[in-house]
């Protein structure tokens, strides 16, 4: 658990929605409160299932234009099978490096060495697909 102030405000376990330029997005998250246990989701809908079409590409419309020449990998426009997962793919991470290292006034270099050093595994492969 991750507690500011005496606050409850978070978990290391799950995915939490940053949406300030200047951070990292997560994975489309279930939402979860503070203080609550969450429910787990279950899987995505079918990919022919059309709310699930018009979100994905809502959320691809809304990527897009911070990163307008890289295709946008898969998890940054679906949830994981919980709805909980806290983890992005290097790709995803690596989609984001221009927007972060301008945001916060870095080189996209010394922003990749930082994604480098806290990738799991170290590995800039991708099983996610791009979108």
């Amino acid at each position: 658990m991750i507690t500011q102030g005496g606050k409850l405000v978070g978990s290391h376990l799950i995915g939490q929605p940053f949406t300030a330029p200047g951070y990292f997005y997560s994975r489309l998250p279930q939402q979860v409160r503070p203080g609550t246990i969450p429910r787990r989701r279950g899987l995505e809908p079918r990919p022919t299932n059309k709310a699930l079409i018009d979100r994905v590409n809502a959320s691809v419309k809304a990527l897009q234009p911070t990163n307008p020449a890289a295709p946008i990998p898969a998890d940054l426009v679906t949830t994981s099978g919980s709805g909980l997962d806290p983890h992005i793919s290097p790709a995803a991470a690596e989609f984001q490096v221009p927007r972060v290292a301008r945001e916060r006034g870095m080189s996209e270099q010394d922003v990749r060495a930082l994604v480098q050093k806290h990738t799991e595994g170290g590995s800039s492969a991708c099983s996610e697909s791009p979108v």
